[in-house]
Parts: C-alpha cells; structure tokens; sequence
C-alpha cells in the first residue's frame, strides 16, 4: 500500500472518531459542564510517550505542559477545550503526523516530540499516537486499514469525589436559579442526548408544561408533570423542588417533605431548597429544623426575612399555650394555639393537639374531635414531624394521648385504649403518659363491667360499676348518661335528671342524655321542661315518630295543667282521606287544630307538594291533616267552594283562620306550625 493511501484511510478513521460514528463521552461530559455540575468533565489524557517514542524513555512530569498531561500526583488534569487533531510533516516528504494543537503539545524528552517544530520520528506507526496527541472519543483508534465498529457500552455514573480514566462519564447535579415556589428545568444542550436522563427537549418540555399548569392553580395536572420530569432527571434538585411545589398546592405536606429533604440532599449548596423546606417545617410545627434551614439558607446568600418573622411569631405563641396548659387556663390555650396556627404553623400535630385538649376542657367535645380529624392526614409522618419534647412529652405521644381521652369521652373506648396504648409505645419512661393509659384502662373497664351487669338487670351494681369509673374520668358523658339509665329503671327519677344534666353539661347536643331526660321530667310531671326538650329533639330528629307522639302528649299534659279543654285532642301523625262532606264537617268542628289538604292526582303541583304535607304531618303531631281529591269527591270541593288545587284551609277549634291557594313549601310550613298546638 502507497504512503497517500495511508494517510487517507488514516485521515477517514479519525473523522469517524470526531463525527460522532463511536462513542464521544467527552461530549458528554462537557454537556454537565454546560449545566454547571459541581464535577468538572474529564477530558481524555495525554497518551504516554512510551507509544511514540523508539527509545523507550517517558516524559518527565516536571515537563508536562499547562494544559493537559498527567499532574504530580499522577492524577488527570482536565483540559476546558479538547484539541483537534492537526496533520502535519515532520520533515520532507514523510508521512503525515496527526498531532494535538501547538499550545498542547510542547512536551519535552528524548524520544519525545518536544519544542514548537518537534523532532524527526523514524519509522511512524499508523496504529499509535505520538505523546500529547488526545483522541476526542477517549479511545485509541484501530489500524486505519479497519476501523474499528462501533459497540455499545454503558455508562459509568461518577460520585464527583474522584478522578476517573478515559470513558468515564462524571454527572453533577444541574443547578438553575430557584424561583419563589418553582424551579427552572435544568438546561441540557438541544443537540446531545443525555443517556438515561432522557433528551433535553422532553424534560424542558414536561417542566415548561408542569409550570403553566401550576400558575393557573392546576396543581394536579402540575403534579403529573413533574413527575415526568422526575422519572428523566431524578437527580435534579429542580425537578424535586418543582414536585414539593406541587404537592403543597394540593395539600399534600408530608409527600412535599420528602421531596424537600430529597432536594437539599441532591444540592447542598441551594439556598432556595433550604427556604423552601424551613417554610414547610415551620407549617409542620418543626420549629428547631425550619430554624436550621431558615440559617442555612441565609449563609447561602438566600434569605428569608418573612419566613423568619413567622418563625418567630410561632414560636412564642406556642410557648403561651403550653404555658396555659401547664396552669389550666384552656381560653387562653386556645387562643394561643389558634395565633400560632395563624402565623404559620397551619398544620402543626403539637398545636392541633393542644387546641383539641383546650377544647374537651371546654366541653366543646365535637370541636376537639373535628380538630383532631385533620391530624389522620399526617398520621404516617406523626412520629418524625413530633420528634420534639416542648410539652413534657414526645409531641408524637401527646397527640395520642389527646386522642385517647376525646375518644373516651365519646363513648369510643375501645379506639381511646389503643391510643393510649400507641402512646406509650412512643414514650415509654414518661410519667404523664403512663398514668393516661392506666386511667383509660380503668375508665373502659368500669364501662364494660357495668354494661355486662345492666344486661343482667342488675341495675344497683351496673350504677356502682360507672360511679367507679366517673372516679377517674369525671368528665366522661356516657358514664353520666349510662348510669342515668340505671336511676330510670330504678325509678329514681331525680338522680337520673341530675346525671343527664352532668351529661349535657359537658357535652351539650348529648341526644341519648336528652331523651332520658326528656322522659324522667315526664314522669315527675314537669311538662314545661319536658316539652322544651321533646321540642329540641324534634328539630334532631325530624323522622323519629316517638318523639313526635311523646311531644304531643307532653303538649297535651302542659295544656290540661293550664285548664285548657283538650278532651278532643288526639295525635295525627298521618294524614287522614276524606271521602264525603260530613266526615269533614264532624272534623273541623272539633277542638284543635285542623290543616284541610285539596288535591288532585292528575296535578303536578300537587304531586311535588305531597311529600311534603306528609313530612309535616310528621312534624307537627298536634296538627290533624285531612286530605280530599277532588277528582274522587267534587261536590265536597264544590261545596267548599276550591277551584284550583293545591289549595289548604286551616280551621282552628272550629273557625276557618287561613287559606292557601297554590302556596310555597316555606308559606305552608310557618302557617302550619303557628297554629299547631305549641304556639296556642
């Protein structure tokens, strides 16, 4: 083979290096350090001057130019701009010497190319590299006469502690500047693919998607995003922050959390990671940790000044309620707790947990419980966001105590033991939590012994058995009102009024403590009381037809004490069919309350209005409903002078005093009910 076919099969090995045909992981490195990876990109080394040299003999390091080579230390220095390769003669008409750049190549020693001009090489291998000559793909090529294929390989993902040989590929963590509450998407070079990470193009796009979906609120769709964003860079700090982002919009605060604790992991260094996870600590009630981002952030040029003002804002309130707590003022706990609250600290488990303690103090029982029902969204994350001690105790284990003593006095014993019970387990050596958990043993113990001996009619013993209990809580409702079921069946009937109404103090829409109530003032014939509660529990329970018969009779025993004629009166509760005009007559000339109902099968008026009628009759037992059809009797409607249905008439002890033609619900209701037999 000549010399100029040589050259040219060597000249077209290396332009298939530098276009691309084989694997450039200098390109790829150079892509990271486009983004500002904290990991400077490796460029490939020097070859050794043993490849190039016919003696034999190495460079001396002490002679290795300034902008590549090997170091001292033995360790690659990086080059910011890899050489191309140049061809040139060393002397005559000698084959061509594909070298590095003349700023790269001044190395010194025998054998070596050395100087600006360089020496003369006898006998030049197509196969090897002159010292100082980079190959840009990191490889050695193979012999010009066949080049070598092009293989796959896989990356090898650098931890950016240390220096690696040629074909390693070193990622550092794309850093963009934060904004407010999202990040910008890390910046990758349009023409380069990215290995795993996937295309630039794709994750810019699913970011850019991901950012107009949240600043129209769509957190969501936002959230779907990012995520994709995530699965091709999940090392991106950006497209964490972006995620946490998303997560707080939909309420989501744990979730974020974690994606906050990921991000300040990926970038130490991001002053907007630390803000943004000291913000969502101090609305987690995480006040020692948000203080510690908040000054993290501030020494990383980043600071916060509003979110420190709510930090500290926070942090005083709580200190007042706890204070409160400690010397039983629950008004100004609760005050206290809900300033906190306020200034930040929205979804803090120590603050909701004190709040719901004020509360059942307060005997504001479905308040407590509403409040603790906001804590089950942080229930997996209670340990680690109530790792605190402010109150005496984990914070993880007051909430469970608080939750004990609310379900306890809700009746729910088995769930308040197990609460307890959980409580413990968090704090085991702390003194307040194990005499709460003895308390609720003995609480729910006395219950269970007293029910088992009211099932045996045992009422005497069941009555001791909750006094035993009140003896430890005695603040438990449904001790109160149980035992007042005992006095009932005894007929004490005072003693069960004075423990319904201990009942009804500490939980006052107590319906089971009103109804025994309600029915030992019956019999001790104190019917103004006793209608007053009949009344109350009417508007509870609007179907329940007990209680409608058991308030008209209350009604009808107050009116006889007042020497009110009620010898006619009787309960309605059903509307009554009127089929001919002496059957209506005998009715509305009787005393009480009459509502007279014309209707029309065929009308829809009537129709949408029928259930309706019912329902109040329900409702008003003291009021007689009579119903005619017009269709079934026309000469009771002709004679009545009723022309266009619905039409209501209302006859009070025998006077006709209202009639309605086609009324609203709302009309009928207020007529019906100020004429009933309550309002006379």
């Amino acid at each position: 083979m000549s010399d100029a076919d040589r050259i040219r099969l060597s000249a077209e090995a290396l332009s298939l290096q530098d276009d691309g045909v084989r694997d450039k992981p200098d390109a790829k490195a150079n892509v990271f350090a486009d983004l500002g990876s904290p990991v400077s990109p490796l460029c490939a080394r020097a070859a050794s001057s043993s490849s190039s040299s016919r003696s034999g003999k190495s460079l001396p390091p002490s002679n290795a130019g300034p902008a590549g080579g090997r170091s001292d230390s033995g360790e690659l220095v990086a080059e910011s701009n890899p050489p191309r390769l140049t061809a040139h003669r060393r002397c005559g008409s000698g084959p061509l010497i594909f070298s590095g750049s003349s700023s790269s190549s001044r190395t010194g020693g025998g054998g070596g190319v050395g100087g600006d001009h360089g020496s003369t090489a006898s006998s030049p291998m197509l196969n090897a590299l002159p010292a100082g000559n980079i190959c840009p793909s990191g490889r050695v090529p193979g012999p010009a006469s066949a080049p070598l294929p092009p293989r796959s390989r896989s990356d090898v993902l650098g931890s950016g502690t240390g220096h690696y040989g040629h074909g390693s590929v070193m990622r550092g963590t794309p850093r963009t500047p934060a904004r407010s509450s999202i990040d910008a998407p890390p910046s990758f070079p349009s023409r380069s693919p990215v290995s795993s990470l996937g295309s630039s193009a794709s994750i810019q796009e699913v970011t850019h998607l991901g950012n107009e979906c949240y600043r129209k609120g769509k957190y969501a769709e936002a959230l779907r995003h990012y995520d994709r964003a995530v699965s091709l860079c999940p090392d991106s700090a950006s497209c964490r922050g972006n995620r946490a982002a998303a997560l707080i919009g939909l309420g989501r605060l744990t979730d974020a959390l974690r994606e906050c604790e990921e991000a300040v992991r990926l970038d130490q260094a991001s002053g907007s990671a630390h803000s943004r996870l000291a913000n969502l600590c101090l609305r987690l009630g995480m006040l020692d940790k948000a203080r510690w981002h908040f000054t993290k952030a501030e020494h990383l040029q980043h600071p916060d000044p509003t979110g420190w003002q709510k930090l500290l804002e926070v942090e005083v309130h709580v200190g007042r309620s706890i204070a409160a707590r400690k010397i039983g003022d629950w008004k100004s706990a609760v005050r206290e707790a809900d300033a906190a609250i306020a200034a930040g600290a929205d979804s803090a488990p120590l603050l909701l947990g004190l709040r719901s303690e004020a509360l059942l103090r307060l005997h504001k029982l479905e308040e407590a419980d509403s409040t603790l029902a906001s804590l089950l969204k942080l229930e997996s994350a209670l340990p680690s966001l109530t790792a605190e001690k402010r109150i005496g105790m984990l914070a993880a284990a007051y909430v469970h105590v608080v939750r004990a003593q609310v379900d306890m006095a809700l009746g729910r014993f088995d769930t308040a033991v197990a609460a307890a019970e959980k409580s413990r387990d968090l704090d085991p050596g702390n003194a307040e939590v194990g005499m709460n958990l003895n308390n609720v043993r003995l609480v729910a113990g006395a219950r269970a012994q007293g029910n088992k001996l009211f099932s045996a009619a045992k009422f005497s013993d069941a009555s001791i058995a909750y006094g035993e209990g009140l003896k430890y809580d005695p603040f438990n409702s449904v001790l109160y009102c149980n035992r007042a079921a005992c006095w009932s069946k005894l007929d004490r009937w005072s003693k069960a009024v004075d423990d319904c109404n201990a009942a009804l103090r500490i939980r006052p829409n107590y319906t089971k403590a009103l109804l025994r109530r309600a029915a030992s003032y019956a019999k001790l014939e104190r019917w103004a009381d006793c209608v007053r509660d009949y009344e109350v529990l009417r508007k509870e329970l609007p179907s329940d037809k007990e209680v409608a018969e058991a308030l008209f009779h209350a009604q009808v025993a107050l009116k006889a004490t007042r020497g009110e004629d009620v010898s006619n009166m009787k309960f309605g509760g059903e509307v009554e069919i009127v089929t001919n005009a002496e059957q209506l007559h005998a009715a509305i000339g009787s005393p009480g309350a009459f509502v007279v109902y014309f209707m029309s099968s065929m009308n829809q008026q009537c129709t949408q209005i029928t259930p309706s009628v019912n329902t109040l009759c329900t409702e008003c037992p003291s009021v007689n409903f009579l119903k005619v059809n017009v269709d079934n009797s026309p000469m009771i409607a002709k004679a009545e002078n009723v022309r266009v249905v619905p039409t209501f008439k209302i006859y009070k002890d025998g006077v006709k005093v209202k009639e309605m033609i086609c009324p609203s619900l709302q009309v009928l209701r207020y007529s019906v009910r100020h004429y009933s037999v309550a309002s006379s």
